[in-house]
């Protein structure tokens, strides 16, 4: 592998202490530190300037630190703190070189930095290298033991230490075995942990509690290279897996995850640039919330723009999504899960709390979208409810039966999709969302039932007033003694037909019995209100039914036919029937009376305004004096008394026209009856006319002239109609006579020359006696036959005229 692609060397701290933060993170992204977990390490190494610390890195990790050029003399290399990969080692290997002690570059006062990067190289590390020369061991002013004091001063500014394995690397080894350089060299540490002033927590506290010390020692790499080659690869395997158990660092503890180690690097040195105690626990605990609240952002930044997510989400929009509550759960725990692999190796307590705030968040995002699914699932099953129960009523099952069976059927339904929707990290309550569903489908079943409940009752009420609306109306225009009897029993007889049914038609609805007693009562108050409803109407026009019962009556005979006013009829007679009749009605009509089986107002009606007309001498008290009838409650009264007593008076002036007019008639009708004339005017003739008899006696012939004569004015009279004109008075029947008698006149006279005109007929034919045609022509005209001459003559008239003259008894007869 190439050294330079392979250990990705980065400076991390500049000379003058700035930190490289972005080529730190630019570092951790080329060699996927950030994937490592715990399963990283990393090495420092730290020593007096120009002490060959960078090139034994570079043959011990295969790095390509910068190296002293000897042949330019001994100076400053490394600046700061600079960082590479060591190639070939597992796991990922760090290694940090830090800038030399001791340099004349930065004088004998100035050690700050050496203070910073030393405490910084000891917050970070789990190994420390210290190089130092072979021929400083033992001596009191050795260049190593400045670096060792500064080494456990900086070390005790650490609250809680991490333990830290310190790999003595001795360089340039003489002749002097490495079993008695060892004892002198962990003396001369422990003299040193010694000296060095601590808190009173760590006074007593012994150097193996924060360090491991670890003394190797290498040849010159000079005067032996070759040796000094592999006895470094001999010391590379050690860090082999050097944090396993019983390796170089298996003891470690303290260690920040990799995801996290650039943001807590950083932290670190600022807090040492501010020249403050470095608490590690807390610096920690720190890392930890910032890293661990980083990764959460990014899974809920990723989970939001998941495509997944994005179309599930789009999808509950418009409709219920099938295993809505498997596909988020299974998002959540992916996205949760991914959080756990990164944040696995934080602080337990910090990783914990962040990632119930991951949860809460992500529960909180998808809880909109659930809702809305519940909505839909709430809205879907619901009318899918409605047409169950629908179609359960069309096809004749039980309201209650249908309700009960639907109920359970879509509340199970509903628990089911709801189940399917759970998402299993949210604790959420379905109580409040059932129960809203379940007062959902007891309300459309409430609505349903009074919406059924009203057609059934709308049903029998119109089958009430069909079976009661006609035969009540036609009862009450009869106005007999037993009409309110026979409407009663109507009634009853309707509703208990109507009542049984509609009983049996709420069985179905399962309806406790107070609730279907006051809808049957309802339901026959409803009929008596039909029959009072229909009273009040007849009620409000009885003068005119009255009027028209009067005038029916009046005008007609028991058989219904119209009557013609010959002087034979007798009037009173008829007029007090008619209107007796028309009392009846409006007794009838005065009062409700489905409650009560007899009363006396037919009776005080007819007293106070027929009998008392017949005794006026009598003075009493008049039983129409009064506003309410007796037996009859208020309520129930239609026509008081006093408004009877008006309305009688009332229908004898409008009905007193109609029967003066039938007795002129009748007088009319006897006049135009009566012909002859009087006796002493019959005298008269036969005195005054005894001559003119006896004329007629002496010449025979004026006979037949008369015969003649007479033949023809019966002909005209038939034709005519002279009685029936005159029936209607004396010029009505003048007008009328005197627009026919002209045209049948002439009729007359052109048949009586039509017939002039036939053959001659012999001399035997010409004696009256044997002329049966003519005979019967004369004949026929005097008795008026309509196929002889009057009724051609008749007929010839009309037609000419283009009218037809007939009189109103003709057009009666007619009828």
């Amino acid at each position: 592998m190439d050294k330079e692609a392979g250990c990705c060397s980065t400076h991390l701290i500049e000379g003058d202490g700035t930190f490289n933060g972005e080529g730190l993170d630019s570092f951790i992204k080329q060699v996927k530190m950030a994937e490592c977990g715990l399963s990283y390490a990393v090495v420092s190494i730290m020593g007096p300037q120009s002490s060959g610390k960078s090139t034994l890195l570079n043959h011990l990790f295969n790095t390509n630190f910068k190296e002293m050029d000897a042949y330019r003399g001994r100076s400053q290399t490394t600046k700061g703190i600079w960082m590479a990969r060591c190639v070939g080692i597992e796991p990922c290997t760090i290694v940090m070189d830090l800038e030399g002690t001791d340099g004349r570059e930065r004088g004998e006062d100035d050690t700050a930095f050496e203070k910073q990067s030393a405490l910084f190289a000891l917050a970070v590390s789990d190994i420390v290298l210290i190089n130092m020369w072979c021929h400083d061991i033992g001596r009191e002013q050795a260049a190593n033991k400045p670096l060792l004091k500064t080494v456990f001063q900086v070390m005790l500014r650490l609250f809680s230490p991490r333990k830290t394995t310190l790999m003595f690397v001795i360089r340039d080894k003489t002749r002097t075995p490495l079993e008695n350089l060892e004892p002198v060299l962990r003396e001369d540490v422990q003299k040193i942990w010694d000296s060095v002033p601590k808190p009173e927590a760590h006074k007593q506290t012994p150097l193996s509690e924060f360090f491991n010390v670890e003394v190797v020692a290498l040849p010159s790499f000079e005067e032996k290279e070759e040796q000094f080659k592999e006895q470094v690869a001999s010391l590379r395997q050690r860090f082999f897996h050097s944090i396993a158990p019983n390796g170089l660092a298996g003891d470690r503890r303290g260690v920040v995850p990799a995801s996290g180690f650039s943001f807590s690097a950083q932290q670190i040195w600022e807090v040492i640039k501010e020249n403050k105690d470095l608490d590690l626990p807390a610096h920690k605990v720190m890392v930890a919330t910032v890293r661990c609240e980083e990764i959460a952002n990014e899974k809920y930044s990723f989970f939001v723009t998941n495509e997944d997510w994005c179309d599930l989400e789009d999808a509950v929009q418009s409709h219920i999504v099938p295993g809505f509550g498997r596909k988020i759960s299974s998002m959540l725990d992916a996205c949760l899960s991914s959080y756990d692999e990164e944040a696995t190796y934080f602080e337990d307590s910090v990783r914990s709390a962040k990632r119930r705030q991951l949860e809460e968040k992500l529960i909180q995002l998808v809880q909109p979208t659930y809702q809305l699914m519940l909505e839909h699932i709430q809205s879907e099953t619901l009318d899918k409810f409605k047409k169950a129960l629908h179609d359960a009523l069309s096809g004749g099952q039980g309201f209650a039966i249908a309700a009960c069976d639907c109920t359970t059927s879509f509340m199970k339904l509903f628990d089911e999709q709801c189940k399917d929707a759970t998402i299993k990290q949210a604790d959420w309550d379905l109580t409040k969302i059932r129960d809203k569903f379940s007062r959902d489908i007891d309300s459309h079943i409430a609505e349903v039932q009074t919406a059924k409940l009203s057609e059934l009752n709308a049903l029998y009420e119109s089958k009430l007033k069909e079976a009661l609306y006609g035969p009540v109306a036609a009862l009450l225009e009869g106005g007999g003694d037993d009409t309110w009897s026979a409407i009663r029993k109507l009634l009853h007889h309707e509703i208990k037909i109507a009542v049984s049914e509609f009983s049996v038609a709420l069985s179905g609805f399962e309806m406790d019995e107070q609730a279907k007693e006051e809808m049957v009562s309802k339901l026959e108050n409803y009929a008596r209100e039909i029959i009072e409803g229909k009273t009040k109407e007849e009620a409000g026009k009885v003068l005119y039914r009255m009027k028209e019962r009067f005038t029916l009556l009046f005008n007609h005979d028991s058989d219904s036919m119209p009557r013609i006013w010959t002087g034979k009829e007798d009037i009173r007679t008829i007029t007090k029937t008619a209107r007796s009749s028309s009392l009846k009605l409006l007794s009838v009509l005065a009062a409700i009376r489905l409650d009560v089986d007899a009363d006396k107002i037919g009776n005080t009606l007819v007293l106070a305004l027929v009998e008392q007309k017949k005794d006026k001498s009598t003075s009493f008290q008049d039983p129409l004096a009064s506003s309410t009838w007796e037996e009859v409650p208020a309520t129930k009264t239609l026509i008081t008394p006093v408004q009877c007593k008006s309305l009688w008076s009332q229908f004898q002036r409008e009905t007193e026209y109609t029967i003066t007019q039938a007795i002129a008639s009748q007088e009319a009708n006897k006049r135009n009856n009566n012909w002859l004339p009087p006796p002493w005017a019959m005298a008269a003739l036969v005195i005054l006319g005894f001559n003119e008899f006896m004329t007629l006696l002496r010449n025979p012939l004026w006979l037949l002239v008369i015969f003649v004569g007479y033949l023809l004015s019966k002909a005209l009279w038939v034709q005519l109609d002279i009685s029936g004109e005159f029936r209607n008075g004396m010029l009505p029947g003048i007008l009328s006579l005197s627009t026919k008698v002209i045209p049948t006149v002439t009729n007359l006279l052109r048949k009586l020359a039509e017939e002039g005109q036939k053959p001659v007929i012999t001399d035997s034919q010409r004696n009256p006696s044997n002329h049966p045609q003519v005979l019967g022509t004369f004949q026929g005209v005097a008795a008026g036959d309509t196929n002889g001459l009057s009724s051609t003559a008749s007929s010839d008239v009309t037609m000419e005229n283009e009218t037809e003259f007939t009189s109103p008894s003709r057009r009666f007869k007619d009828l």
